[in-house]
């Protein structure tokens, strides 16, 4: 068990937008052997979408709207085998709630860093995420063949911007026209670039001081190289293992994803740097990796994966014991025994069923509507994990049915959608209307192409003008009904049945607060 556990990788790659995230994922991928050819070529004038993008919307947008879940085994030399658990989050705001909750099922985190933009708003947000939860982060400066920032002011950023110190483990040589490969500081060795989306470079043994080097680059860069690298070994301290694990310091790479270089470099590295399964906090107690009976939490749920099945999976996250396919489960929420015949290991939408799965692994279950996020398994004991938090949505629209002949499935995808857990439902006390609370205006478009596309369902939007949505509880009963008789029209549930309360402005919930001070208003809710 503990050598199972020990080969263990799950971690996220977390970006803004167009970093290149899904671009390094694919090339993670063929160098585990999950695919033959990386997804942005064109042939046959057919566009082979990403892997990692599987939804129809992905592909026609080009962007990552849901967290995408693949393993494979990676062996970055004879005497090594290492099971690595990617997860490909969405990078767009829009979507940062599944991101956030993905952070709590992962061990570590690769930051993808675009070398022109630099540290981007959504990748501060993000990191925020890691550093509460004590993430160790690996930075990928990434499109180093482009004209960017200088390296060193690029790395005083990402100390400034995401509060970690960085110890750069690769060193580029120029950038743009003139990039010339990058010397991997962890391995000693030189790297050529060539532009080749489906090459592996070839690593080269030299001695900095030597005229070898010279040759390969050219005397000025050498010269300049040998320069960076002596600045980089007096600015930053030497590298340290147990720095990176407890989240004090991030080691940078830089290369071009797209162009398949800097990321085996990054790759080997990784796999014998970062940490395997790590404890789990549950309410009641630290959950370890290597304890006997298993327990895990569902931290993400995807309707319709299959659209000729309508089926749902619920992705749980194996924190101790070995899963095993067919035994008796207890659903701690429900009190009742589960047991699942068809437990599957996910490349994107491409599965397979599976036997068992030891901590770290990310396991896919059928799901027929008795699973929600946050949701525990265990073997008997009644445990709770926490830290997979809803937050209050910042946009509103009625949802309103398009097709009256398609009432039952448009029921049936606006509830499947909404335990994904990405938009939230409210239904309105004073009029019954339903309500949808999302993050970001995209949200909404998804909903609708997928309630049409995946469920042959229609929907309309009408406008809602609210400020935000929270939810309220008080230990003072008498005040709880006083509120909601004099707040009726504002008043709503959310799909657990709890009160919810729908402030028009920022005045209206600030009044209410001062107003009312025995009522607790929750802007997350998990309380």
């Amino acid at each position: 068990m503990n050598q199972e556990i020990e080969r263990r990788r799950t971690f996220a790659i977390i970006s803004h937008p167009d970093a290149g995230k899904t671009t390094l994922t694919e090339k993670l991928l063929l160098f585990g052997g999950q695919i033959q050819v990386a997804g942005a070529v064109k042939s046959n004038k057919i566009r082979k979408t990403a892997t990692s993008d599987w939804m129809e919307i992905e592909k026609q947008r080009g962007i990552s709207v849901t967290t995408s879940v693949m393993e494979f085994d990676y062996s970055p030399n004879p005497d090594s085998l290492y099971k690595v658990n990617i997860l490909d989050t969405p990078g767009h705001q829009d979507f940062a709630e599944d991101t956030f909750r993905t952070l709590t099922a992962v061990d570590s985190a690769i930051i993808v860093v675009d070398s022109a933009k630099g540290v981007e708003a959504q990748t501060r947000k993000l990191m925020t995420v890691c550093r509460m939860r004590k993430t160790p982060v690996i930075v990928f400066v990434n499109k180093m063949d482009r004209e960017g920032k200088d390296p060193f002011d690029l790395l005083d950023e990402l100390e400034e911007e995401l509060q970690i110190k960085v110890r750069p483990l690769s060193w580029p040589i120029n950038q743009g026209q003139r990039f010339k490969g990058v010397y991997n500081i962890y391995e000693k060795n030189l790297n050529l670039f060539t532009p080749d989306k489906q090459r592996v470079t070839e690593k080269i043994s030299v001695q900095l001081d030597s005229a070898e080097l010279d040759q390969h680059v050219g005397t000025d860069d050498a010269q300049k190289l040998r320069d960076d690298l002596e600045m980089v070994e007096a600015v930053y301290p030497e590298f340290d293992r147990q720095t990176y694990l407890d989240a004090e310091v991030a080691p940078v790479f830089f290369g071009s994803a797209l162009n398949n270089f800097g990321v085996k470099e990054l790759l080997d590295c990784f796999v014998e740097i970062a940490p395997s399964p790590r404890p789990t906090k549950a309410e009641e107690r630290d959950v370890q990796p290597e304890e006997q009976k298993f327990t895990g939490f569902i931290f993400k749920i995807t309707a319709n994966i299959d659209p000729n099945h309508r089926s749902c999976i619920a992705f749980c996250k194996v924190c101790s014991g070995k899963f095993v396919r067919n035994a008796p489960y207890l659903h701690v929420r429900q009190g009742k025994t589960v047991r699942f015949s068809s437990p599957t290991q996910f490349m994107a939408q491409r599965k397979s069923t599976i036997d068992e799965a030891w901590p770290g692994d990310i396991v896919g279950l059928p799901d027929n509507g008795i699973f929600k996020i946050g949701d525990t398994l265990t073997e008997g004991e009644q445990l709770h994990f926490r830290g997979l938090p809803s937050f209050s949505p910042e946009m509103f629209k009625y949802i309103e049915n398009a097709d009256p002949m398609k009432t039952k499935q448009l029921e049936k995808g606006i509830n499947q959608l909404m335990d994904e857990g990405v938009a939230q439902l409210f239904i309105n006390q004073f009029n019954g209307r339903k309500l949808i609370g999302t993050v970001g205006q995209l949200q909404f478009e998804v909903i609708q192409y997928r309630l049409e596309n995946e469920y042959g369902a229609k929907c309309r939007w009408e406008p809602a003008s609210l400020y935000k949505a929270c939810w309220i509880e008080s230990d003072d009963e008498a005040q709880l009904e006083a509120f909601k008789k004099r707040k009726y029209q504002y008043m709503a549930r959310d799909l657990e049945g709890r009160d919810v309360f729908l402030a028009d402005s920022g005045y209206v919930l600030q009044m209410a607060q001062q107003d009312f001070e025995h009522i607790r208003f929750h802007f997350t809710s998990e309380f």
